[in-house]
């Protein structure tokens, strides 16, 4: 896996794939924040966009409002399994745009990590869920996420120029990349340095299957 400068300790590492959009990696993305922080285990963010474009949508679902109905189906799946009751589906399905891909999202959080590290990075990402999963906003447009980086402390034009860098893109789409070598083909996807591949679980069994990465 890919070093990152901004894990410097030489505690355990956890490479955490997810996607903005997804209701799973909202369920697990708390669960795995008291775990690391419990056991001391490092979580590094990776982007893994499960479609990049309105035209990949209506692809993979066969049209917008098919994609949107469909995704809402999960939600309430998702919904189901969720520690407290966040996934606000009803919200989601009375607005009116069209269900954003990840893609704007993910350079958000590389925007974020660029500028202030892999906790930064950790934090956009749980901002922009809770934007779309608890509050129905739109996180498909670029100023909704600026309005997000700013409230977690960021300069806006500052963080709108790093968003459309190269560098941004670049760095997205190299944890695709990487992602596509490892042959994670589903998120989330939480890949420890022992080899162990986890996906959504209750706290209790992700405590019990992470403990090892700090055992004597």
């Amino acid at each position: 896996m890919i070093a990152s400068p901004s894990l410097t300790t030489t505690a355990p590492v956890v490479d955490f794939f997810h996607d903005v959009v997804c209701g799973w990696c909202f369920v697990l993305a708390p669960r795995l924040q008291q775990v690391s922080v419990e056991l001391g285990i490092q979580v590094r963010h990776r982007s893994f966009v499960l479609q990049d474009s309105r035209e990949q949508m209506i692809e993979v679902f066969g049209s917008m409002p098919r994609a949107k109905a469909i995704i809402l189906r999960h939600w309430a799946d998702c919904a189901a399994h969720d520690d407290s009751a966040r996934i606000d589906i009803d919200g989601m399905r009375a607005q009116d745009f069209e269900y954003p891909s990840g893609w704007l999202g993910a350079l958000a959080c590389q925007a974020a990590g660029m500028l202030g590290g892999n906790a930064a990075h950790g934090a956009m990402f749980d901002a922009v869920q809770w934007a779309h999963l608890h509050q129905h906003r739109n996180i498909g447009d670029v100023e909704v996420l600026l309005d997000i980086a700013e409230q977690l402390g960021h300069r806006r034009g500052v963080f709108a120029d790093r968003m459309r860098s190269d560098e941004v893109r670049q760095r997205v789409q190299a944890d695709r990349a990487e992602a596509a070598a490892l042959g994670i083909r589903s998120i989330p996807t939480v890949i420890t340095g022992n080899g162990l591949r986890l996906q959504t679980l209750p706290l209790p069994q992700l405590r019990q299957a992470l403990a090892p990465l700090v055992a004597a």
